[in-house]
């Protein structure tokens, strides 16, 4: 339908207040589509120029169900916080589910996608365009509103052309940052290269929102907390260069990911071995939130007593260790702050891995974030405790220390990940994904 014979009819507006501020909702019909679209404006737009406006298109799993398969919801939330910090804007709703597909066939994509389709070719395969969205309703809103020029709020340089076509004075493009998460990374990567949205995707902290929940979920089912294994290596594999040198791989944007990552955390667990050789704080200093408890495995009671887990303003550390330790040490250590709890040993003398789960899961733990060393490393994905990874690959060879052991000699399968996801921390390389423990 030419843009000539197009029409549309205000029918009723209300007021609506909302977290973000107040608005007044306007409804509208269309002579083209028989739906029914929407305008959220903020304060006195008639005549507006430069006016901050988002166009959105209706997407019901992301808007109302806040699915992590798209950035739909965010970008909607995103945009009217962004219009209520400049107190005047327009979002205009435009009912055209699934880039236009409607919500039926793009249920049927997402199918497509679980088998290795991307968003595109989804589309195409079920007989629909890439995309099949229409901007003239949205145009004619604007007109009606009386808005002179815009800023525009989105990533897509298609739907500036395609306002711009209809006669709408597009004057700037503000962006609208992704929320990356593991489950919209492909879709996200297919809008930027395939579609040429706008789009930065360097991840921040995987998986961090819903890492309560599904930790506290994982506590009530398995008896023990969520444990994410987190290390930085080189190209090869090494996090030194020799047993008990510190070696500093990680650069600044992948150290904040990981103070962001133990933010997320209950405790954070290392060995003795780590607290000798780099006398760590384990506090979350480079983002925000709270301290973890530190948790320190150390079967003979070798923990300084002037290290810094024991001289910081950060949580006091719980020592894990065995009957074997002295008695005058444990006193000693507690003395200095520390709590000691003495568990079953291993054959070889160590600390029980599991029993040290059940005890933290006892005392309230639901997540565990293990940072080393490479024994530490070695035993928690030997014994098959571990339940996400988040491995930062610094743009090195070292030829050193690896993290992980040999498993073959003892019998064991390697764990391949699955739930896969990468990004960028700067120059390091982030990799995360959940061990698909294989079958014997």
């Amino acid at each position: 339908m030419p843009m000539s014979s197009l029409h549309i009819e205000r029918n009723v507006s209300a007021h609506i207040p909302t977290a973000e501020g107040d608005s007044i909702l306007i409804h509208y019909s269309s002579s083209g589509d028989e739906k029914e679209h929407l305008a959220l404006v903020t304060g006195d737009v008639s005549g507006a120029r430069n006016l901050l406006v988002r166009i959105h298109s209706e997407c019901f799993t992301g808007d109302v169900l806040g699915s992590r398969r798209c950035d739909c919801g965010s970008q909607l939330h995103q945009a009217m916080e962004m219009v209520a910090a400049e107190g005047k804007g327009v979002i205009i709703y435009l009912r055209q589910e699934g880039r236009g597909i409607g919500l039926r066939d793009k249920l049927r994509a997402y199918n497509l996608q679980d088998v290795g389709y991307d968003t595109i070719d989804a589309n195409l395969e079920l007989g629909h365009q890439a995309d099949e969205r229409d901007y003239r309703v949205a145009a004619l809103i604007l007109k009606d509103l009386g808005v002179q020029s815009i800023r525009l709020l989105t990533n897509n340089p298609s739907k500036i052309d395609g306002l711009r076509e209809l006669d709408v004075d597009v004057v700037a493009r503000v962006p609208l940052p992704a929320q990356v998460t593991r489950e919209n990374l492909n879709y996200l990567t297919t809008k930027a290269e395939r579609m040429g949205h706008m789009l930065d995707l360097d991840p921040t902290l995987p998986d961090a929102a819903l890492l309560p929940s599904l930790a506290q979920d994982h506590r009530r089912r398995m008896g023990r907390p969520f444990v994410t294994l987190t290390y930085a290596q080189s190209l090869d594999g090494s996090i030194a260069r020799t047993a008990g040198v510190p070696l500093g791989l990680s650069g600044p944007k992948a150290r904040e990911m990981t103070h962001m990552l133990r933010s997320a955390h209950d405790a954070i667990l290392v060995g003795i071995g780590t607290v000798i050789a780099d006398d760590p704080n384990l506090t979350v200093r480079l983002a925000d939130g709270v301290d973890p408890r530190p948790v320190v495995l150390d079967s003979a009671l070798r923990f300084p007593v002037e290290a810094n887990l024991l001289k910081n303003a950060g949580l006091a550390p719980w020592i894990a260790t065995t009957e074997r330790a002295s008695h005058e040490r444990r006193k000693e250590l507690e003395r200095a702050g520390a709590r000691i709890v003495v568990l079953p040993a291993t054959p070889d003398g160590q600390v029980r891995l599991l029993s040290l789960l059940e005890w933290l899961a006892a005392e309230g733990m639901n997540a565990i974030m293990v940072e080393g060393g490479a024994s530490v490393i070695t035993s928690f994905i030997a014994e098959r405790l571990v339940d996400h990874v988040v491995l930062t690959i610094a743009p090195v060879i070292v030829g050193g220390l690896n993290a992980v052991g040999d498993l073959e000699s003892r019998g064991l399968a390697f764990p391949r990940l699955v739930n896969v996801g990468y990004g960028r921390a700067g120059d390091d390389l982030v990799v995360w994904g959940d061990p698909d423990w294989m079958e014997d």
